[in-house]
């Protein structure tokens, strides 16, 4: 399914909120009533960086889903489709820059050379202008929800929602900062799965519930969307796992999750299977401690890859990655009804996000 229109306008939205250059209006819209001293010039070290990695792209899919959320909740509430899917194009800034401002933290934190094929931007402008450009965009994020036409009372409502997914995404990293520090250390897949559902699942979470809130659900609804795109969130991050592992994730390099120590599903599930305290574990921790020291060109990356590889680990996660991504889509279309266009596109487009190498059969090509 073609998405070109839908993606033209969220494209639109995300000049909008985040220009190339500071112009007065916008200044005023973001800071309020300029003090004397302060011009436009000083606003470019917050949008050099921001802006610059918002331009390298992106899948777009989050705030896709969150226009998809609003217009089938729209069809199925019987509202006006219009109103709903144009207060959902004015949100998409919402989840693109919370999702950019994380990315530039986490090449911060994980201390990655590359992000989308280009040097990671604290190592473009600095390490202090990376940091305070996607600190200040947490907050930009939220100033869209004031284009909007929602009732105050409605307004209030999407400023709770989004401070409280912020929050959950930061606890996420903070598990998995936690658990690549300490490479001895292996969390159960339950563990695993709540840091997932946290660190990425909490931004398609926040598209679904802020699109089927404009769109005029009751709270039942909108939490079952939540859950939903939850679950698909948690099934594309295990299927990012798994293509690190495989050909590398585009614009990094195979294998940096084992330099980082990344306690990824498919390395969970080979602790499973082997047993924590196996001699094939601990060759694993082994390689993990030589890749850290060694850095990304270090044969004990090819190693843990290996390892992992002929375990069947990496296309047991990849498996249950794409089995995440159906049951959201299985559940979005109980929530909207099957028949109903929007559901349709919501399956249409997850199911054609989902590499053909990741169905979690063996290639035995």
């Amino acid at each position: 399914m073609d998405f070109g229109i839908y993606l033209t306008r969220i494209e639109k939205e995300l000049d909008s909120s985040l220009p190339q250059r500071a112009d007065r209006d916008w200044a005023t819209d973001s800071f309020g009533p300029l003090l004397d001293g302060l011009d436009m010039s000083h606003m470019q070290p917050l949008l050099d960086p921001t802006r610059s990695l918002v331009d390298l792209g992106g899948k777009r899919w989050r705030p896709l889903l969150l226009v998809l959320c609003a217009e089938s909740m729209a069809v199925r509430s019987n509202v006006d489709a219009d109103c709903a899917k144009e207060n959902a194009f004015h949100l998409a800034p919402l989840v693109e820059f919370i999702h950019t401002a994380s990315l530039i933290h986490d090449d911060i934190e994980d201390r990655a050379e590359t992000r989308r094929g280009k040097p990671a931007a604290y190592k473009t402008y600095g390490l202090d202008a990376a940091l305070n450009a996607a600190s200040w965009l947490y907050f930009q994020a939220a100033t869209c929800i004031d284009r909007t036409t929602a009732t105050t009372e409605m307004k209030n409502m999407l400023l709770g929602l989004y401070t409280m997914e912020a929050r959950k995404l930061h606890l996420g990293q903070a598990m998995d900062i936690s658990w690549h520090n300490k490479k001895s250390f292996f969390p159960t897949r339950d563990e695993y799965l709540a840091m997932v559902q946290c660190k990425t699942g909490t931004l398609s979470s926040l598209a679904a519930k802020a699109g089927t809130m404009v769109a005029g659900a009751d709270m039942d609804a909108v939490e079952k969307a939540g859950r939903a795109a939850a679950k698909i969130g948690a099934g594309f991050q295990i299927i990012d796992d798994v293509i690190n592992l495989k050909t590398g994730n585009p614009g990094k390099i195979r294998g940096d999750d084992i330099v980082e120590g990344k306690k990824s599903l498919p390395v969970l599930l080979f602790i499973e299977e082997s047993g924590p305290d196996s001699v094939m574990a601990k060759k694993l921790v082994d390689c993990f401690e030589h890749a850290e020291s060694e850095g990304i060109s270090s044969p004990s990356v090819e190693a843990a890859i290996k390892i992992l590889d002929e375990s069947g680990a990496v296309d047991r996660a990849a498996k249950m990655g794409s089995d995440f991504i159906e049951e959201g889509c299985a559940d979005f279309e109980k929530i909207f009804g099957t028949e109903n266009p929007g559901a349709i596109k919501i399956r249409e487009l997850f199911t054609a996000m989902v590499p053909k190498n990741c169905s979690g059969e063996k290639d035995h090509a």
